[in-house]
């Protein structure tokens, strides 16, 4: 009778042992295989053995500051020129009008999504930075070309081409910044960037208008507008492949010891750096976790508007009364109060720890602004109607948000850039939607695009706050499973201290890793 009691007894320690080996594998506490982990691993090891100051840091974080920010910016002000160039050639004898018009500018986004998932997963396996700027290069040719015809076929696929290329764009960039920015570093880096979408507004208005007094015969002043920013593509794609550099572990403009403070300055925020291993498991899980769809939904809710505006904001503007000249001028005041949104959700998102509130603050303003433009469609009051297109824009800081929002919330490589891929692929569709709700039987008010633009917007503060509440409630889940494992394990703090460093770059995903922590 003891031996069976015995036997019992081992069974059920059996049983347990493997039940907590199963519970360590979830929360991935003992199956860690650094083999299997970041780059970063080769260079500073699973354990901090290297400690450097505040000041130390400081001074390593300008020095970032002066290099990745600014050729993200030089890109990100390449990259909206060349999109919206459409935009300028509109009013500056374009000769594809009509419907046309409005499959060409969705040929941009037609071939955004379907390089999107082709692109993120071969960037994984090359050197990020180099990969990003072959294709500005590429496209900056590209662009260029568009001078060289005046068919609607051709337009379609150069505009094609042109989406392709650029659809790397985004994802390679919020990469960059999550593997060199801690957590509540990277909104603000990322508006730095993103702030461009309104100052290429306001140059390339200028640019455009002074284009349009140009009275040669030689080339019509859209083709001069396309060639110009064409090789404009072409420097900062170049810049892009000299200096930008690809992560921590090889960024040729750090020492040795500067790579490996960049890379203890982010250990601790567990969103590791690169991996260039493919992990189904991760895509798996990037596409079983809620909070994926609703960034999903809340991107082809802000991207929608964003397809309408770019491509249909002048030619508004326009139908209040005034000539192209006057409204490529007249345009300029949307781009300072857009990009003035950004820093400011930008500050506000890192400074509180917030990445969904600074989204409700930006889509207030264009939701106003849509009702204005609704409710006094015919008004002579051109002043107010100016005004109401000028707070229009502010919704564009809401996509640099969740660019934040994704660099901080993920983890585990395949599944950042999953999860990425998505949000842009969705970006790519609601912008091809966007081009069909300003129909031509609607214009010049275009009511029914103006109100659709006021729905989606309306409903997309609801998801911001849904997404806001489902994280802050994975923490306290978070906070309890921790303080648990602690108990149960007789940890001090040391102890957690350095099970958190272990599991820093070992390419878990936020939801493996117990150590990870959200920010809504």
């Amino acid at each position: 009778m003891s031996s069976e009691t015995g036997a019992a007894k081992n069974l059920d320690e059996v049983e347990k042992s493997s039940q907590l080996e199963t519970y360590d594998e979830k929360l991935g506490l003992d199956s860690l295989d650094t083999s299997d982990g970041d780059a970063a691993l080769q260079l500073v090891g699973a354990q901090a053995t290297a400690h450097f100051s505040e000041e130390y840091n400081r001074r390593l974080r300008r020095k970032l500051d002066l290099v990745i920010p600014t050729i993200s910016a030089a890109v990100y002000f390449s990259q909206y020129l060349d999109k919206t160039s459409l935009n300028y050639a509109s009013i500056m004898g374009f000769p594809i009008v009509g419907q046309n018009y409005n499959l060409v500018s969705m040929a941009f986004y037609l071939g955004y999504l379907f390089w999107e998932f082709p692109t993120v997963y071969i960037s994984q396996k090359l050197r990020l930075a180099k990969y990003l700027g072959g294709n500005i290069v590429v496209w900056g040719i590209i662009l260029m070309l568009h001078a060289s015809t005046d068919n609607f076929g051709a337009f379609f696929a150069l505009r094609f081409l042109l989406g392709m290329c650029e659809s790397c764009v985004a994802p390679c960039l919020i990469l960059i910044i999550s593997m060199f920015y801690k957590k509540d570093e990277q909104a603000k880096r990322i508006s730095w960037f993103y702030i461009m979408n309104g100052l290429t507004q306001v140059f390339g208005g200028f640019v455009a208008y002074g284009i349009s007094f140009y009275g040669g015969k030689a080339l019509p002043p859209y083709k001069i507008i396309y060639i110009l920013l064409g090789a404009l593509a072409v420097v900062v794609g170049i810049v892009v492949l000299i200096w930008l550099p690809d992560s921590p572990v090889n960024a040729s403009m750090l020492t040795k010891e500067e790579r490996i403070a960049a890379l203890e300055r982010v250990r601790n925020d567990q969103g590791g750096t690169e991996n260039k291993k493919f992990k189904k498991d991760q895509v798996i899980e990037a596409l079983t976790d809620v909070r994926t769809w609703l960034v999903v939904l809340s991107t082809i809710l802000t991207s929608i508007p964003n397809g309408g505006l770019s491509n249909f904001s002048n030619i508004i503007i326009k139908s209040f009364g005034y000539t192209s000249k006057q409204t490529l001028i007249l345009a300029t005041p949307a781009g300072f109060i857009g990009s003035a949104m950004v820093l400011f959700c930008g500050w506000y998102s890192d400074k509180k720890g917030e990445r969904m509130v600074p989204i409700v603050f930006a889509l207030i303003p264009t939701i106003i602004g849509t009702a204005i433009l609704i409710g006094m469609n015919g008004s002579k009051s051109k002043g107010v109607l100016l005004f109401a297109t000028y707070i229009i824009g502010t919704f564009g800081s809401a996509l640099s948000t969740i660019y934040a929002y994704n660099a901080s919330n993920t983890s585990g490589h395949t599944k950042k850039v999953t999860i990425n891929a998505m949000t842009m692929a969705t970006f790519s569709i609601g912008n091809i939607i966007g081009t069909e709700i300003f129909q031509p039987k609607d214009a010049p008010a275009y009511i029914p695009g103006k109100t659709a633009i006021m729905i989606l917007l309306i409903v997309q503060l609801g998801i911001s706050f849904l997404l806001r509440w489902i994280n802050v409630r994975l923490n306290k889940k978070r906070k309890a499973q921790l303080a648990e494992e602690k108990a149960r394990r007789g940890w001090t703090d040391d102890d957690v201290q350095r099970e958190r460093e272990r599991h820093a770059f070992a390419d878990l995903t936020d939801r493996q890793n117990i150590f990870f922590i959200y920010t809504s």
